[in-house]
């Protein structure tokens, strides 16, 4: 019966402080998704060229040992 008890306390204190919250509005929201999704595909890029630049010179190094 005590377990029953915490758990509901528990759900309580969890939703008061949920209620605590300072929630981002939509706005803000969609900043934050675009700032993401911009250095998602910035990052891609840059690992993108570095892999194809890596690609080449490995290449060009077997191709001079063989």
């Amino acid at each position: 019966m005590a377990k029953k008890k915490s758990e509901k306390t528990l759900f309580q204190q969890v939703k008061e402080e949920l209620k605590k919250v300072k929630w981002p509005t939509k706005r803000e929201m969609i900043k934050y998704t675009t700032a993401v999704i911009v250095f998602i595909v910035i990052f891609g890029l840059y690992f993108f060229g570095l892999d194809a630049v890596f690609s080449l010179f490995f290449e060009w190094v077997r191709g001079i040992v063989h």
